[in-house]
């Protein structure tokens, strides 16, 4: 059987939140109403025409924890990462500046949702994560990534200490700011570490979380909402 990959980012818009998380907040554990990101959620979900027991989110805590997940309807606790063989199963990743990194084996039909932050990805959460696709069935050589919306290194500072001990286990990471100061452009890391494992299909997202006010940036406003970046596989005709 052959599959199509399905993508999907959201916005701050089309939501109920009220500020500072508005409106499409989409994360839990922000300060948000519950009722207010679970109806979130759900419009969520019936806009991709799934519903909400189809749809898998994690509790993200900066790990290199990946989940084979083969249901929906739950939060993975301790999680950072989603890999699934079932179709119509949206794996869902949240965040305000870290990298949201979908990947996908079409052919196989294997696709995974990895929360990429600082600590993450530098930890190795997205080459454990290509790992468990391929123990799932996925072939290296057939996966294709896509690299959200995400802080960009031009507005990412941190130490220059710090820069360097990611660029150590990252490299390609390291960046300077608009500022000229230490930086760190954590996709171009990601997608550096990926094409040394062999993945050959990598896009980014352009959009800079801090720069584009139609997404929410932990940096920019703090406190406030989360995006959401959900795969899924449909089954091909």
């Amino acid at each position: 059987m052959s599959f199509r990959v399905r993508r999907v980012t959201t916005t701050r818009a089309g939501g109920v939140s009220k500020p500072p998380f508005a409106t499409f907040n989409l994360g839990d554990h922000v300060g948000d109403d519950p009722r207010a990101v679970a109806a979130n959620r759900r419009r969520l979900a019936e806009a991709i025409g799934l519903g909400v027991d189809r749809v898998v989110w994690m509790n993200q805590v900066h790990s290199a924890n990946v989940a084979l997940v083969d249901h929906g309807g739950d939060t993975m606790s301790d999680t950072d990462a989603l890999v699934t063989t079932v179709p119509r199963l949206a794996l869902a990743v949240v965040t305000a500046d870290c990298v949201p990194v979908l990947m996908a084996d079409a052919r196989a039909g294997v696709v995974a949702a990895v929360h990429a932050g600082r600590v993450g990805a530098a930890n190795g959460i997205v080459a454990r994560t290509l790992e468990t696709m391929v123990e799932a069935g996925a072939d290296v050589g057939d996966v294709s990534v896509l690299l959200g919306p995400a802080v960009s290194g031009r507005n990412y500072e941190v130490p220059e200490a710090m820069a360097a001990d990611v660029e150590r286990v990252l490299p390609g990471s390291r960046a300077r700011t608009s500022r000229g100061t230490p930086g760190l452009d954590l996709r171009a890391g990601i997608a550096t570490q990926l094409r040394s494992l062999g993945v050959t299909s990598i896009d980014v997202d352009p959009r800079c979380t801090v720069e584009d006010r139609n997404l929410f940036s932990h940096r920019r406003d703090n406190p406030t909402g989360r995006l959401a970046s959900l795969i899924w596989l449909e089954p091909g005709r």
